[in-house]
């Protein structure tokens, strides 16, 4: 998982980093907005961790420019503490907010909740194990591949919204990838083969997204 943190607070981003690197996620670093943007630019950021206040650019603009440009999460920092900032930050698009001072740990557990890293995800018959990267059938593995996984990953992330193939291509494969769109249809074929054909519906034209009428 790509993280990004970015924080004007020298001490406090390095505090920050800390923790999550000793969680096992990838991390980079920003002191201000303009450079967090750049980040964002050239990786695929699975959270966005930025802190209200920045020099160049504000967390809150950054905010509103990576919910335009890709999925990734974000999760706010601020020492303010009224209500219509909060209200502010989330209105921008962000999917949680935590007020400084704050403990690290319990901002870990936050971020892993955004990333559903916390819990196995259960979709009817099927159970999507976010940890391991196993998806499982009444309690089969139904033994997919990293990209059929990951495919189902971002699907399951964003359900109910349409996902389109070069959206999925750069989630998936990565900015840098220069193969055809078409093999989108290919894995998602294949993974409907082993989760079922109902769960992902086609859009013509537009892509496709995960839809679970029982929910």
């Amino acid at each position: 998982m790509n993280i990004l943190i970015a924080d004007d607070d020298l001490d406090m981003l390095r505090i920050i980093v800390a923790y999550f690197r000793k969680e096992g996620f990838q991390i980079f670093p920003a002191q201000d907005g303009e450079e967090a943007l750049d980040i964002c630019m050239n990786h695929k950021i699975d959270l966005a961790i930025l802190d209200w206040m920045m020099p160049k650019v504000s967390g809150i603009e950054v905010c509103k420019r990576l919910k335009k440009q890709q999925f990734a999460k974000v999760l706010m920092l601020t020492a303010k503490g009224e209500q219509e900032e909060e209200l502010m930050a989330l209105q921008t698009g962000a999917d949680d907010y935590v007020r400084k001072p704050f403990e690290p740990r319990i901002l870990i557990l936050r971020a892993k909740k955004l990333l559903h890293m916390e819990e196995d995800i259960t979709l009817g018959r099927l159970r999507v194990n976010m940890r391991g990267g196993k998806i499982y059938k009444d309690g089969v593995d139904l033994e997919v591949t990293n990209k059929e996984f990951q495919l189902m990953k971002c699907l399951l992330e964003h359900k109910g919204h349409i996902l389109s193939r070069k959206v999925l291509l750069d989630q998936v494969w990565g900015f840098d990838y220069f193969g055809e769109e078409r093999t989108v249809d290919t894995h998602i074929r294949r993974l409907r083969e082993k989760v079922g054909e109902g769960l992902i519906k086609t859009y013509r034209g537009s892509g496709y997204s995960l839809e679970i009428p029982y929910e």
